[in-house]
């Protein structure tokens, strides 16, 4: 499956992007099961704990329905310990020459993060299309990715960073948004404290956005 999906795919899974940060790789499965309840088929388990590849393990072996990313995948060795603990695509907050070469090498999709013009210039000169927007909140919101449209119409994002459940329809009615990233729908606290149906409630609203 891995090698047939495009990052275009990936984006388009739900109109929101689980973001989480798992301390408990035990927790990950009955997480993915809960989302999944809700009607959103991804989540992006960031590479911030020394759970995060247990997790991946976890995800890909226990609830195998769910696509499961990497997030937070900041090097060449990153990548290739996401794709060996089973993640289906990876993404970054940015996006060095090194990394984004190393990425193509890959057999999974990689979403680079971007912050600037210069950096989508440099994404789509090495052929990536598709981009995580990384502050979304604070480098403009909404209104800062309807202005990159204009240059960069073949663009597509997935901006993450601030983004609430009340903030999210704005960025999702823009043309070159395929989802949001967000934290919200399984926080750390629901996540610790197994508040499954707190997020399959969470999902499904997420779910309904588009």
């Amino acid at each position: 499956m891995s090698a047939k999906l495009t990052p275009e795919d990936v984006l388009r899974l739900s109109p929101v992007m689980p973001v989480v940060v798992i301390e408990d790789a035990a927790q990950a499965p009955p997480l993915a099961r809960a989302l999944l309840a809700g009607g959103v088929r991804t989540v992006e388990i960031t590479l911030r704990t020394p759970a995060a590849l247990d997790a991946i393990r976890a995800v890909a072996s226990e609830a195998p329905a769910m696509v499961v990313g990497a997030g937070t995948v900041l090097t060449a060795d990153d990548l290739d310990a996401a794709i060996g603990a089973g993640a289906k695509y990876a993404l970054s907050p940015g996006g060095t020459p090194k990394l984004l070469k190393a990425a193509a090498r890959r057999d999974i999709p990689f979403i680079p993060g971007v912050a600037t013009s210069s950096e989508i210039q440099r994404g789509l000169e090495r052929g990536y299309s598709c981009f995580k927007f990384f502050p979304a909140e604070q480098l403009g919101g909404p209104a800062a990715l309807k202005a990159q449209g204009g240059p960069f119409p073949q663009a597509r994002f997935c901006p993450t960073g601030g983004i609430t459940a009340e903030k999210a329809p704005g960025y999702l009615a823009l043309g070159n948004v395929l989802c949001v990233g967000g934290s919200w729908i399984a926080p750390a606290d629901k996540i610790k404290g197994g508040d499954w149906s707190g997020v399959e409630a969470a999902a499904r609203r997420a779910a309904g956005l588009r």
